[in-house]
């Protein structure tokens, strides 16, 4: 998504009506001309500038782009979007918090500095989710749609979230009741790294749809996600030890492992209805998008 309010000049493209096949060609070594480079014009405190203005086409629609994210809260799918990736995130926050508590306590008795290295199942995972985020992914989209024809339908990636539906539940079980029941440190890491796995892809899932389904007011709807996800994963953080504290380790992560499988669950409801839903916004997808056309934001 590149800065459309920068000027670019472009160099003028003349074709010529008829051209002389027969003309004969000179060679561009014969006539060469030694040039210079010119030195710039510009000083020293020029060169050093941070926002240069000539550069600029216009004033820039500041209070089109801080009121037009809110108006994108009309969109469901936007707002599913937002609602499964701030999600994802809450179950991370909800393994950060706990993990440093249950690592360094009894039987497993980690220092800091282990704490921190056991993260790297973490980063494992991370590397698994993108794969599967991205090159499965891609070719599960395009394995469903030679089956439909050649019609692609951005719903085709929803279908990632059933192995999500699998892993994340698993993983917060593995976590919570396992160490709760004190497993072996090497289940712990396990769990971590199926969670740092599964919130990888399921970051970038509903970013994706977004993007597909509201391709040029993409910059927009994702603040509108990001408005969503940042809401969320704030009010998660005030909450996950009071609750895991109240309930203990295996009832809490009973609790979210449930809840998991219902969050997931919610993108089959989109995999069925979500097409009819962006029928049904067409109206306010084409008045967003000569908003966003009158602003200049796009061409």
């Amino acid at each position: 998504m590149e800065e459309t309010k920068y000027n670019r000049k472009a160099t003028p493209l003349h074709l010529n009506d008829t051209v002389d096949i027969n003309k004969a060609t000179e060679s561009p070594s014969d006539d060469v001309v030694n040039g210079s480079v010119l030195s710039s014009s510009k000083t020293s405190l020029d060169k050093i500038k941070i926002f240069r203005s000539e550069h600029v086409q216009g004033s820039v629609p500041l209070k089109g782009m801080l009121i037009r994210p809110f108006k994108y809260f009309s969109l469901p799918i936007v707002v599913f979007c937002g609602f499964m990736y701030g999600a994802v995130i809450c179950y991370f926050n909800v393994l950060n918090g706990t993990a440093s508590i249950i690592l360094s306590a009894p039987p497993y008795s980690f220092k800091p500095s282990t704490v921190g290295l056991c993260y790297i199942a973490t980063v494992i995972g991370v590397f698994v989710g993108s794969f599967l985020s991205g090159p499965v992914g891609d070719k599960l989209v395009l394995y469903l749609t030679r089956r439909n024809n050649g019609i692609r339908e951005p719903e085709y990636r929803l279908w990632l979230y059933a192995v999500l539906l699998l892993v994340v539940p698993g993983g917060l079980l593995l976590w919570g009741v396992g160490a709760a029941h004190h497993v072996h440190w090497s289940g712990l890491l396990i769990a971590m790294g199926m969670l740092g796995a599964a919130i990888t892809a399921g970051c970038q899932i509903p970013l994706s749809y977004c993007i597909d389904c509201y391709t040029e007011l993409g910059s927009d709807a994702i603040v509108t996600i990001i408005l969503i996800r940042n809401t969320m994963s704030f009010a998660i953080g005030y909450g996950v030890t009071p609750w895991v504290t109240g309930m203990g380790y295996q009832n809490a992560f009973l609790v979210a492992a449930f809840v998991a499988m219902a969050q997931f669950s919610l993108a089959f409801v989109f995999i069925k209805y979500g097409k009819q839903l962006r029928r049904n916004s067409t109206a306010s997808y084409f008045k967003y998008l000569e908003q966003v056309k009158n602003d200049g934001l796009i061409h």
